[in-house]
């Protein structure tokens, strides 16, 4: 295994003080939202950097580690050097991590992936699990029964991780294929494998849940709606296999939010309160937070504004409760903004297009704009709420903010909303130079 080979790193572990793991990385999830960055620091992780697993933090830790404790260094922190680490993948030029971020940084984490599995004896599986390099056809070759532990349960959970962080900052479109091989072999090990302990067996059941969710959404966000279907339902297979609440609430959760994409409101709906049920002994008010605007994007599709309405004032009463530690991590982006934008889907839903302005409005001037996808989706959402509500001009103007930020994020999703602007604007081309510019830019992407 890795970890055999790992050097405690004491100097880290001075840092927490008396603090717990857990505690302690609620520490970091709050300090990384003070410079608009997205971790999903658990105390698991906390307990690798400690036991000198993690020899040296990816870019956004190392971000946040340094805000954490001004005046220090990633050295002084007990980490090792980047580039005694990365080895090759430290030298790739900057203009090519320019030119393609989103590969270099799924390349990066695949050298981390790939050392997990081969120090744990399984080298077709260290190909097949990591994010680049790799080809998105390539079916993983699992030996006979072999004893997993923690180098591959570490390995699936740094894949989800990685994808989440991924598409935040660009999108969906360009990473779904490369996803769907982690996946395969996240399943492959959970057939083929035997645990050395049942806390190894919960932790892989519960990473390769979480995997298929996030892959499922890179489905979801490009337009591949049975794609994603498939995979929200193995997530929730596997959560009712391993009793494992948490997950069940989050494939519900994604669920109910697909239905409504598909035009399935009734079921949004009912998928929202069997998540609800699962989440209610987890203690987490922003999780049922969420599953209260899901179920109110459902009642708006079936235009039923009283439900609406209450689920919304639901949403806000427990969102207004705060965060706590019992927050799952994948619920990172559920932020005031992304409250705000939800609540503007409901309104757009039932027609009520100025206050879907609004709220689209103050999604996007909240949300930080170091998470490119995010803000391109709100303000794409502004740009059609302000076009349906007859503010055409204003319509353009979040269009072309939103061509600003399309070489750098990937989403149908979010080209569709555009293309849904420019054809409610079509009319005005002639009488607003505003929208002809817009139309014309929009026309030549």
């Amino acid at each position: 295994m890795a970890s055999s080979r790992a050097v405690p790193n004491l100097p880290f572990r001075r840092q927490r003080g008396q603090r717990s793991p857990g505690e302690f990385a609620a520490a970091v999830r709050r300090a990384a939202r003070e410079i608009g960055e997205q971790v999903a620091c658990d105390a698991r992780y906390i307990g690798r950097v400690e036991a000198g697993e993690i020899r040296c933090p990816n870019y956004a830790y190392e971000r946040v580690f340094l805000h954490m404790f001004p005046g220090l260094t990633l050295t002084d922190l007990g980490f090792t050097a980047r580039e005694h680490v990365r080895g090759r993948a430290a030298r790739v030029p900057v203009e090519q991590s320019a030119n393609d971020p989103g590969h270099s940084e799924i390349s990066e984490e695949s050298d981390v992936l790939r050392r997990a599995f081969m120090t744990s004896g399984s080298v077709t599986v260290a190909a097949s699990l990591g994010l680049g390099g790799t080809s998105a056809a390539a079916t993983p070759s699992i030996p006979a029964p072999r004893r997993i532990g923690e180098a591959e349960v570490a390995a699936v959970e740094a894949a989800v991780r990685r994808i989440r962080l991924l598409d935040d900052r660009h999108g969906a479109d360009g990473l779904y294929r490369q996803a769907a091989v982690p996946l395969r072999t996240a399943y492959a090990l959970l057939d083929s494998g035997t645990a050395t302990r049942q806390s190894t067996t919960d932790r892989l059941h519960s990473g390769a849940g979480e995997l298929s969710i996030s892959v499922g959404w890179l489905a979801h966000d490009s337009g591949r709606f049975d794609d994603a279907r498939s995979h929200y339902a193995e997530a929730l297979a596997t959560a009712r296999v391993a009793g494992d609440p948490a997950l069940e609430a989050h494939a519900f959760c994604n669920t109910s939010f697909l239905a409504r994409d598909s035009g399935r409101y009734r079921e949004a709906v009912r998928a929202a309160q069997a998540g609800r049920g699962a989440a209610k002994h987890l203690s987490s008010a922003r999780l049922l937070s969420l599953l209260s605007l899901r179920e109110a994007g459902g009642w708006a599709g079936l235009g039923d504004r009283t439900n609406c309405e209450q689920a919304l004032v639901q949403a806000h009463a427990l969102f207004d409760r705060g965060t706590s530690d019992a927050d799952p991590e994948w619920m990172s982006f559920f932020g005031e903004p992304e409250l705000e934008a939800l609540e503007a889907q409901c309104h757009a839903a039932l027609g009520d297009w100025a206050r879907a302005a609004r709220h689209a409005y103050r999604a996007s001037v909240l949300q930080d704009p170091h998470f490119t996808r995010n803000l391109a989706l709100y303000r794409a959402e502004l740009a059609t709420d302000l076009a349906r509500a007859g503010r055409p001009e204003e319509a353009a103007a979040a269009g072309r903010q939103v061509l600003d930020l399309l070489d750098e994020v990937q989403s149908s999703r979010i080209q569709a909303m555009l293309a849904v602007t420019a054809r409610l604007l079509l009319p005005r081309r002639r009488s607003s130079p505003e929208v002809a510019a817009f139309l014309e830019r929009h026309a030549a992407v």
